[in-house]
């Protein structure tokens, strides 16, 4: 899939399943308002993977909540194969939800106790598909052996499961629907790291049978580097930087996304100094001016404090929020 990173960029920005222009979230504060997501635009394409990353707070979940309208936007749109979601009725989006399904970082949280397995897989369907209580069973058995899990699990309650299982279970439930599009939510962070390459693999797995549409959210850089064909990193909610993979971790346009590069295990052995980032990252109810990067950025200059940077094309498909141009990273 890697391969064809650079052509898959072409695909999202020709025909994208995703289609995301402008979207924003304030959240309301007794101070000011909390600017969770600040006019972030991207594509996704069909059976494409768009890692993002980004340190904690920096808005990544919430950006995933959004896409799926999980969490309604202060502004922007949303376009799922054409629908417009936010034009969507309540009844319309439910309906439409089949299409587009979510993948949650703690699948100790986000499997019902009181559920059964078999219960919690053929909710879905029978909600969806309509199917009667015995093919709605089956099913179930059929999404479990997709995940590497058994029929003889299906009367089950979560807690009889480890943390890997659970999250496989989750990732069934995510698929029942037949999804077009997923989003999954660190969805390996919460494991151990023992279990965490089984489940990449797993879902790297599904996403190449099935031809989904992935956005794999991460604060963890290997994994993204693993599975996706694209990468976006965020900074206080805003995009600082989108490029194929490749491109990314070999040759980085932003300042941020070196820092983040050289900061992971490993990232010592990058050529050049460290980029050391000075103070700690503002609050998000008081974000910079201009660049919201700029008050820990070693590069900065006085102009970066006047007016937000747009993202520029330094490549075909690469696109970074830097008005230092001169740079060599």
């Amino acid at each position: 899939m890697r391969a064809l990173a650079g052509d898959r960029a072409v695909t999202a920005a020709a025909e994208p399943l995703l289609a995301v222009r402008g979207i924003t979230k304030h959240f309301a504060a007794k101070g000011p308002p909390v600017r969770a997501v600040q006019d972030v635009s991207f594509e996704i394409g069909r059976g494409e993977v768009l890692g993002v990353v980004g340190e904690s707070g920096c808005g990544k979940s919430t950006l995933g909540r959004l896409v799926l309208r999980l969490v309604e936007p202060t502004t922007g749109t949303v376009a799922f194969d054409g629908t417009e979601l936010m034009a969507l009725a309540a009844a319309e989006l439910r309906r439409f939800r089949r299409h587009m399904q979510m993948i949650f970082q703690d699948p100790f949280a986000s499997l019902n106790p009181r559920m059964t397995v078999g219960e919690a897989l053929a909710e879905p369907v029978r909600f969806h598909d309509g199917l009667g209580r015995a093919a709605a069973r089956d099913r179930a058995a059929a999404l479990l052996a997709q995940v590497g899990l058994g029929a003889e699990h299906l009367d089950r309650y979560p807690r009889a499961f480890s943390g890997g299982q659970r999250q496989r279970i989750a990732i069934a439930r995510a698929l029942a629907t037949a999804p077009r599009f997923l989003v999954a939510d660190e969805a390996v962070s919460a494991l151990d790291v023992s279990i965490q390459a089984e489940v990449v693999n797993l879902l790297k797995s599904l996403q190449e049978t099935f031809g989904l549409a992935l956005m794999f959210i991460s604060h963890d850089l290997s994994v993204v580097e693993a599975i996706s064909d694209r990468a976006m990193v965020l900074y206080l909610g805003r995009v600082m930087e989108i490029a194929p993979i490749d491109d990314l971790y070999s040759r980085p346009a932003h300042p941020y996304t070196l820092a983040l590069l050289q900061a992971a295990p490993g990232g010592g052995k990058r050529g050049g100094d460290r980029l050391i980032l000075k103070g700690e990252i503002p609050s998000p109810s008081a974000p910079p001016s201009g660049c919201v990067f700029r008050t820990r950025c070693p590069f900065a200059l006085a102009d970066c404090a006047r007016d937000i940077p747009r993202l520029t094309a330094v490549r075909p498909g690469h696109l970074k929020a830097c008005i230092r141009d001169d740079l060599t990273l």
